[in-house]
Order: structure tokens, then C-alpha cells, then sequence
């Protein structure tokens, strides 16, 4: 479980990193009203941006339980790898002694 939840925090962040270096910062917005020519796009000229915002959102979203999860889990595993769990068995009795020391 440890392993697949690593391996999708590992797949969430370089999807979320690929989509915040495709979006464009606020300040792009000014030149696309100027006739940038992004309203031939799929998602018109506003659609892309909602689109790639809430996409980010639920990356972010997921990125954030699985830190959490494998926080927890990595806290789990270090409060085990501690533990002192060793059998507690009944006192013995002090064996007589057979042979007088001298």
C-alpha cells in the first residue's frame, strides 16, 4: 500500500508540475484581448484557463492526501521500528547453589 501510494504521489506531482508551467500567468491575459488568437482553441478563449485551473485543483487536492497518508504511514513504520515488544516471561527463581565458593 506504501509503495503505490508513493508511486501515485510521485505521478500527481509531475502531472501538476507539467500543468503550472502550461498555464499562463495573469498578465498574458492582457495580450490575448489584443487579438492573441486564443479563441480558436478547443476550450475557447476562456475555457482553457478553467479548465487547467481545476485541473491544478484536484492535483493539488490529491497531492495533499497522499503527503498526508504517507506521513502518517512513515510515523507508523518509525513508532514500530522503536517498540519494544519483547516477551515479558515470569521471574526465575535463583537456582541453589551446588558448590560452596570459596
Amino acid at each position: 500500500m506504501y509503495t503505490f501510494i508513493l508511486a501515485l504521489h510521485i505521478i500527481v506531482a509531475i502531472a501538476m508540475t507539467g500543468l503550472i508551467l502550461i498555464q499562463h500567468g495573469k498578465g498574458a491575459d492582457a495580450g490575448a484581448s489584443f487579438g492573441a488568437g486564443s479563441s480558436g482553441t478547443v476550450f475557447g478563449a476562456a475555457g482553457t484557463a478553467n479548465f487547467l485551473t481545476r485541473a491544478t485543483a484536484v492535483l493539488t487536492a490529491i497531492f495533499f492526501v497522499t503527503s498526508m497518508t504517507l506521513a502518517v504511514q512513515a510515523r507508523k513504520q518509525a513508532e514500530d521500528q522503536f517498540r519494544l515488544d519483547a516477551p515479558v516471561s515470569a521471574p526465575q527463581t535463583p537456582r541453589p547453589l551446588t558448590e560452596n565458593p570459596q
